[in-house]
C-alpha cells in the first residue's frame, strides 16, 4: 500500500464537511423539485439537506443542535438560510437514499460477504421492546459487502430475533441489482439446504461454513459494522422504525462514500 496515497485520501473525507458546490446549482435544484408540486415550492434542495444530514450523523447532533449549526454557518454562506429543526427533521427523513449512488461500480465478477449485528435503539428501548415483542430494544442490520472495494451493496433491517439466514435471499437479489455476484461467503448461519439451493439456481459459488482460507473475506463484513459503531455509535437516534432504517441507510451511504474515497485516491 501507499501510505502517503491512503493517509491523504483520509485527510479528503473531511472536505465533504465543507463542499458548498451544492450553492452554485441551488436555484435550478429546487426549479426541478417543485415543477408539478401542488402549494408551495421548495425552499432547500435535497442536496443541502442530505450535506446537513452527513453533518449532524457525523458529529451526533441533535435536530436542535443542527438548526444551530445552520444558522451559524448560514452567516458565512451567500445565499444559505437556515431552516428550522422540524424542516431538518422531516427533510431527513423524505430523503430518497440509494446506495448506488455511494458505489465505485465495476462490470467484474465479485464475491460477497455476509453479516449481521445488533444496533440499540437509543432511547426508545421500550417503545421497540412493545413494537416488536422482544426483551432487549435492539434492530437487527444484516448488509453484504463487496470484498474487493469493500463496500456495502445491500442492507436490510430487522427484528432483533430474525435469524441470519432467512436473509440470504434478499441479500443476494438487492446486491446482484448493483453487482455480478459470483460467490458468497458467510459462516454456518447461512448453512441450510434451501440457501445453498437458491445458490445453485443462480450459479454463484457458496462459501457458508468458512474456512481458514476465507476467514479474511468474511472479516470485511465484520469491518464494516466496526467502522459505522466507532464512527457513529452503537444505537439509532430515531424514535420509528422508518426513520431509524433511513437513518442506518444514511451511514451505510457514509461509510460507502468514505471508503470509496479511500479506494479511488
Amino acid at each position: 500500500m501507499d501510505w502517503s496515497v491512503y493517509n491523504d485520501s483520509l485527510v479528503r473525507r473531511g472536505e465533504i464537511l465543507l463542499d458548498f458546490s451544492v450553492l452554485k446549482g441551488w436555484n435550478r435544484e429546487v426549479e426541478r423539485m417543485s415543477a408539478g408540486r401542488r402549494g408551495r415550492p421548495f425552499t432547500y434542495p435535497d442536496s443541502l439537506i442530505r450535506l446537513l444530514a452527513s453533518i449532524r450523523l457525523l458529529f451526533h447532533l441533535p435536530y436542535r443542535q443542527l438548526e444551530g449549526f445552520t444558522r451559524g454557518l448560514s452567516k458565512y454562506v451567500d445565499g444559505l438560510a437556515a431552516p428550522d429543526y422540524s424542516t431538518l427533521n422531516r427533510r431527513v427523513n423524505r430523503l430518497n437514499l440509494n446506495l448506488d449512488d455511494s458505489l465505485v461500480m465495476s462490470d467484474e465478477p465479485v464475491y460477497i460477504a455476509l453479516d449481521s449485528t445488533g444496533v440499540k435503539v437509543h432511547r426508545s428501548g421500550d417503545w421497540i421492546r412493545r413494537r416488536f415483542k422482544v426483551r432487549k430494544g435492539y434492530l437487527k442490520v444484516h448488509i453484504a459487502v463487496n470484498v474487493e472495494t469493500r463496500q456495502i451493496v445491500a442492507l436490510e433491517v430487522t427484528r432483533e430475533p430474525v435469524h441470519d439466514g432467512t436473509r440470504l435471499k434478499g441479500l443476494v437479489e438487492e446486491s446482484s441489482k448493483r453487482v455480478d455476484v459470483k460467490g458468497v461467503i458467510g459462516d454456518g448461519a447461512y448453512d441450510s439446504r434451501r440457501n445453498f439451493n437458491l445458490l445453485d439456481e443462480k450459479g454463484i459459488e457458496p462459501i457458508i461454513k468458512v474456512g481458514r482460507n476465507a476467514v479474511k473475506l468474511r472479516w470485511i463484513a465484520e469491518s464494516a459494522f466496526s467502522w459505522l459503531k466507532r464512527v457513529f455509535g452503537e444505537y439509532v437516534t430515531a424514535k420509528n422504525l422508518k426513520n431509524m432504517i433511513q437513518e442506518i441507510t444514511m451511514k451505510a451511504l457514509l461509510y460507502n462514500l468514505f471508503i470509496g474515497m479511500t479506494r479511488i485516491a
